[in-house]
């Protein structure tokens, strides 16, 4: 059976693509280790970081204070993984959602991908050290 699919507008929508993506990203033989191996038991908090994030980027309520970049600087992470970490949430988006600020979630999703991409290569290849 076909999900109905609507646009994403209110925080259960954001709700539904956060859990849904981070319950494919944890069983990921790529990324999933990752995820797990950081995170551990605390699923439940960075599950609420993540509301309050995709809230602030994609309804523009701002429930989100912070630098979601720093958390992830150190981590072993490369091109493929940002390739996966994009194809899943893409793909959740493509299941669950249609419209405007889904279309959003997917552009912005690709050039946040891209930035830490970038940034994490800039600062492994270097002995610098990002600010925030």
């Amino acid at each position: 059976m076909e999900l109905e699919k609507k646009d994403i507008e209110t925080r259960k929508d954001i709700q539904l693509l956060v859990d849904t993506f981070y319950a494919k990203a944890r069983e990921d033989e790529l990324i999933g280790p990752i995820f797990n191996g950081v995170i551990k038991d605390k699923w439940p908090e960075h599950l609420e970081k993540l509301y309050r994030f995709w809230e602030t980027v994609l309804l523009y309520k701002r429930s989100y204070r912070g630098s979601p970049f720093m958390p992830h600087s150190k981590l072993p992470i490369k091109k493929e993984h940002f390739d996966q970490w994009l194809k899943l949430f893409q793909e959740t988006l493509d299941e669950h959602f249609t419209g405007k600020i889904a279309d959003d979630a997917k552009w912005r999703s690709e050039k946040m991908a891209e930035m830490f991409q970038f940034k994490l290569e800039y600062y492994q290849g270097t002995d610098k050290k990002p600010l925030l």
